[in-house]
């Protein structure tokens, strides 16, 4: 199985709620495809850096994972009919240093949450 990353960056315009069961959505094409799910990272809501169908900014999330060669293309097929995805881009970590920067920013995906969700936390307490 090979290791790849998944940026997707999703419509601004549905909820947090529907921005949530899409993440869970793209999260379940890759782990029905037979893939394992490693980190993911909640960048949030970005300007874009050209408007894409009319919309300025895209809620961006990056997904890294292993899967056999063979399933990534019908996940980017799944990908690319899914109305909620503005755009999507799939990276391939092949080489060994590239396996190894690969590991790195899994390990960072998985700390940087404990960051984020501490910071809104002490902020409620400060107001």
């Amino acid at each position: 199985m090979r290791k790849y990353e998944n940026l997707v960056i999703v419509k601004p315009t549905l909820t947090a709620e529907e921005i949530q069961a899409s993440i869970a959505a793209i999260e379940e094409v890759i782990t029905s495809n037979g893939g394992e799910i490693a980190a993911t990272d909640a960048m949030g809501m970005r300007k874009l850096a050209y408007p894409i169908a009319k919309n300025e900014r895209g809620y961006y999330h990056v997904i890294y994972y292993s899967v056999a060669p063979s399933s990534i293309t019908e996940i980017e097929r799944r990908f690319r009919i899914n109305e909620e995805i503005l755009r999507f881009v799939t990276i391939k970590y092949e080489k060994n240093s590239e396996v190894k920067a690969w590991d790195a920013l899994v390990e960072k995906a998985k700390k940087a949450p404990v960051a984020k969700e501490e910071a809104p936390a002490t902020e409620e307490a400060a107001e």
